[in-house]
């Protein structure tokens, strides 16, 4: 598990998708990213002021930026899965009514005070900013090999069910199996469990 949270200086020195790059599971192995390069395409996009201490070349700042990273995202993925990676996003689509609701619970409930973050409200004032980008990166990075899962989440327990049952469904859909053993290998452990077995 993976949570990416603010760009370092050291990731600022590299380009957008490096920082996730780093920490892809090996083959055969799960990881999960709590954000990822995504919101490159999304917190960035709504404050574009951002972008200013990236270090791009000023020449690349242009209006087609959103456009070509969402390009980049799709070419990356489509990369990822010719090598043996797959990919599955999920989106944990919460109403702005649930959202403000969630918020009011965290502050009233002592329980749930460590889990509120006054940025999120400064946040919440670009509601329809940020739609907009998400509508935009779902429609145009859910591919064939890498789709978008978007959840409804107002409900915590069927969005609960809901993402295990995409999880459960591309498992399903790589056709995996145990690794198998060879006849030496088989045989070796039927000797190991006799000495086991006839330990004293």
């Amino acid at each position: 598990m993976f949570s990416f949270q603010h760009p370092s200086a050291k990731e600022l020195e590299h380009d957008f998708l490096w920082r996730t790059t780093r920490d892809l599971p090996e083959r055969g192995r799960i990881g999960i990213f709590n954000r990822s390069y995504y919101e490159e395409v999304l917190v960035v996009r709504v404050h574009e002021a951002i972008l200013q201490n990236q270090k791009l070349p000023p020449k690349l700042i242009t209006k087609k930026i959103w456009d070509q990273r969402l390009e980049d995202i799709r070419n990356y993925e489509q990369y990822l899965d010719r090598n043996g990676t797959k990919v599955i996003k999920i989106f944990l689509n919460v109403s702005k009514e649930e959202q403000k609701q969630r918020f009011i619970d965290r502050i009233d409930e002592q329980d749930k005070n460590w889990k509120f973050n006054s940025g999120d409200i400064k946040e919440r004032a670009h509601w329809d900013s940020y739609m907009k980008a998400y509508e935009e990166m779902i429609r145009k990075t859910s591919t064939k090999n890498s789709p978008w899962y978007v959840i409804p989440a107002d409900n915590k327990s069927y969005a609960r069910i809901a993402v295990v049952s995409a999880i459960i469904k591309a498992l399903d859909e790589m056709n995996l199996t145990f690794p198998t053993l060879s006849a030496d290998e088989s045989a070796k452990l039927q000797e190991m469990k006799n000495l086991l077995m006839n330990e004293k």
